[in-house]
C-alpha cells in the first residue's frame, strides 16, 4: 500500500471532523503568528529599548508581549483540544468499524488470524495511527506554517542572510528522509513482535489450567521471556536511531547558527545591518529551526503511524467471505426440510473435509450424526447456518438455496447448544436472553425452568443478576450448559443444533442436561452430532460420517444389525 493510498484513507477517516480540524488548523496559524511577533519584538527590544533608550517602547513593548503571550495560549488551547479530541474520535471510530468488519467473517477467517493478532490490531495498531494524525501529521502542519511566517520575518529583516535557510533546510531534510525508511521497517516489524507477545498472552491465560496441570510454567515462562527479547531487540533499534536523529539535527544547527554569526556579524561590523537586526534574525531562525527539529523527531511517530495503517486497512480489505448476495430474499418460516445436495468443501483448497453429501432432513425429525474425529460432523453443521462458505453443492431450506437469502433471515431459524459452552462475562439474564435482550421477566424464568436451570439459578447470591465471569468460569460446566440450552430455549427457532452438547460432562450433570436437551428438542427438527452413542439412541435416524462422507444410514437397531461402522463405534464404547 503506497503511501498516497495510506493518506487518502486516512484522510477518508478524517473527514466528518473536518470543519473542527479547519478551526484548529485556523488556531494553529495564529500560534505560528505570534510565535513570529515574538522574535520581531526582539530587533526593537533591542534598538529602541537599549540601544535608543526609547521610553516609550519601554513602556508600550511589555503590554504587547503580555498581549501576544496572552493570545498565543489561548489559541495553543483551543487547537490542541480540538486535536484531541478529533485524535480520540478517529480512534473511536476505527475500533467500531475494525470490530464489525472482524464479526461479518467466515469461521475459516478466524482458524487463519490468530485472536492476539486482532487484538493487537484494535488495540495498539489503532493507537499508533491517531498519535501519527492528531499529534504527528497535524503537528507537521503546525510546524510548518510556523516555519513559513518565521522565513517570512526573516527575509523581511535581511533577505541576504535569509539565503542561508535554503542551504539548512535541505541538508535538515536528508537524515529525516533517511531515518523514515528505517523507522517504517522497524515499526512494522515491532508490530509484528507485539502481535506474537499478545498472541502468547491470550493462549497462557486462556489456557492456564493445562499450564499448572501439566507443571509447565517455567517452560511458558521461557518462551514468554524470549518473545518479549525478540521485541525488546527491535524495539532497542528503533530507540538507537531516534537517538542518533536529534543529535545530528541539533549539530546542523549548529553549524548553520555558526556560518549566520559570521555573515551576519561582518553585516553588523560594516553598518549595513543594526544589532537588533541581528539578533531578531537569529532568534527567528532558531525558531524557525525547531519546528524542523521537531518534524525530524516526530519522523518515527509519523512512520509508525503509517505502518499501523498500512496493517489495519488491510484487515479492512479483507472482504467478508460470507455475505448476503444482491437481491437476496427473506426466508420465510421453516416447514418442510433441509436438503444436501451433492455437498462438497474443503478448508484450504486441498484436503477435503467433506465429499458429495447427498443428505435431507425432514421437518420435526431428529438426525444423528456419528462418526470418527475428524470425519467431518462439525463441518456439515456449520455449513448450515452458512458460518462456513459453500464451495461445491448446496443446501436448501424449504426448497430455498441457503447463499439466495439474507444471513439474518437464515440464523434466525436455528439454534445452537456446542461442546464448548460460550458465555459473556454478564449476568445470567443477559446471557440467557442473548440476541434479544427485551424478553419478559417471565419468558426468561420459563426458559431456565425449561432448561432445569431455575433452581441453581436462584441460589446464586443474586440470582438473574449474577455476574458469571468471564466464560461463565463461576459455573461448573452442567450449569453453564444449562444456562446455553435455556438461551436457545428462548430463542425458540425451529431448528436445532446441538454439537457434542454433553460429551464435556460428568454422569451426573449429563443426566440433568439431558432432560434439558428433552424439553428443547419438542417440536424442533434437530441435527444431533455426539460421540456418545447413547444419547442418541432414541434419533429417529442416525448416519455415520466417516473421512468425509456418509457411509451408513438407519436407526439404531437398524444400524447395529449392518454389523459395519456404527456398530464398531458401539461395541468401542460398550464392549
Amino acid at each position: 500500500m503506497t503511501n498516497k493510498e495510506i493518506l487518502s484513507r486516512l484522510y477518508a477517516t478524517i473527514r466528518p471532523y473536518r470543519f473542527r480540524l479547519l478551526i484548529a488548523m485556523v488556531a494553529m496559524f495564529f500560534v505560528a503568528a505570534m510565535t513570529g511577533f515574538q522574535a520581531y519584538l526582539v530587533k526593537d527590544l533591542l534598538d529602541k529599548i537599549f540601544m535608543e533608550k526609547n521610553i516609550f517602547f519601554l513602556n508600550i513593548l511589555p503590554l504587547m508581549v503580555v498581549l501576544i503571550f496572552f493570545l498565543k495560549s489561548g489559541f495553543y488551547y483551543l487547537y490542541y483540544f480540538l486535536l484531541e479530541k478529533i485524535g480520540q474520535s478517529i480512534i473511536r471510530d476505527l475500533r467500531i468499524l475494525v470490530f464489525e468488519h472482524i464479526h461479518t467473517q467466515s469461521l475459516s477467517f478466524f482458524h487463519e488470524m490468530p485472536t492476539g493478532t486482532l487484538i493487537s490490531r484494535v488495540i495498539s495498531d489503532i493507537t499508533l495511527m491517531q498519535q501519527a494524525v492528531s499529534n504527528a501529521l497535524v503537528g507537521i502542519i503546525r510546524d510548518f506554517l510556523q516555519v513559513v511566517i518565521l522565513l517570512g520575518v526573516v527575509f523581511y529583516m535581511n533577505w541576504k542572510l535569509a539565503m542561508f535557510s535554503f542551504i539548512i533546510l535541505p541538508v535538515a531534510g536528508f537524515p529525516i528522509v533517511k531515518f523514515g525508511r528505517i523507522f517504517r521497517r522497524l515499526s512494522t516489524k515491532t508490530q509484528e513482535e507485539t502481535a506474537n507477545v499478545s498472541n502468547m498472552l491470550y493462549e497462557t491465560i486462556t489456557g492456564n489450567r493445562i499450564v499448572k496441570a501439566f507443571c509447565m510454567e517455567k517452560y511458558e515462562g521461557r518462551r514468554f521471556r524470549n518473545q518479549v527479547r525478540k521485541l525488546f531487540s527491535v524495539i532497542i533499534q528503533a530507540a538507537r536511531f531516534r537517538s542518533m536523529q536529534h543529535p545530528l539535527m541539533e549539530f546542523i544547527g549548529g553549524v548553520a547558527i555558526a556560518l549566520i554569526i559570521w555573515f551576519g556579524g561582518n553585516e553588523v561590523i560594516r553598518g549595513t545591518a543594526t544589532p537588533g537586526t541581528f539578533f531578531a534574525f537569529l532568534t527567528a531562525l532558531i525558531a524557525a529551526y525547531e519546528p524542523v527539529k521537531s518534524v525530524s523527531e516526530m519522523n518515527s511517530t509519523v512512520q509508525q503511524g503509517m505502518a499501523a495503517a498500512t496493517r489495519v486497512f488491510s484487515l479492512l480489505d479483507v472482504e467478508p467471505e460470507i455475505a448476503d448476495l444482491p437481491g437476496a430474499t427473506e426466508l420465510g418460516p421453516f416447514c418442510k426440510a433441509i436438503e444436501f445436495k451433492k455437498l462438497s468443501f474443503s478448508y484450504d483448497a486441498k484436503n477435503t473435509v467433506l465429499t458429495d453429501i447427498n443428505l435431507t432432513i425432514p421437518a420435526g425429525q431428529v438426525l444423528a450424526v456419528v462418526g470418527p474425529s475428524g470425519g467431518g460432523k462439525t463441518t456439515l453443521s456449520n455449513l448450515i447456518p452458512r458460518f462456513l462458505k459453500v464451495e461445491a453443492g448446496a443446501i436448501l431450506i424449504d426448497g430455498q438455496d441457503i447463499t439466495s437469502v439474507t444471513l439474518r433471515s437464515l440464523r434466525s431459524q436455528i439454534a445452537m447448544v456446542t461442546q464448548q459452552t460460550i458465555l459473556f462475562n454478564d449476568t445470567v439474564r443477559n446471557n440467557i436472553a442473548y440476541g434479544d435482550l427485551n424478553r419478559s421477566e417471565q419468558e426468561i424464568m420459563a426458559a431456565a425452568e425449561a432448561a432445569h436451570a431455575l433452581s441453581f439459578i436462584n441460589e446464586l447470591p443474586d440470582g438473574f443478576d449474577t455476574v458469571i465471569g468471564e466464560g461463565g468460569s463461576r459455573l461448573s460446566g452442567g450449569e453453564r450448559q444449562r444456562i446455553t440450552i435455556a438461551r436457545a430455549l428462548l430463542k425458540n427457532a425451529p431448528i436445532l443444533i446441538l454439537d457434542e452438547a454433553t460429551s464435556a460432562l460428568d454422569t451426573e450433570s449429563e443426566r440433568e442436561v439431558q432432560k434439558a436437551l428433552e424439553n428443547l428438542m419438542k417440536n424442533r427438527t434437530t441435527l444431533v452430532i455426539a460421540h456418545r452413542l447413547s444419547t442418541i439412541k432414541n434419533a429417529n435416524r442416525i448416519i455415520v460420517v466417516k473421512n468425509g462422507s456418509i457411509v451408513e444410514e438407519g436407526t439404531h437397531d437398524e444400524l447395529i444389525a449392518l454389523d459395519g461402522e456404527y456398530e464398531l463405534l458401539y461395541r468401542m464404547q460398550y464392549a
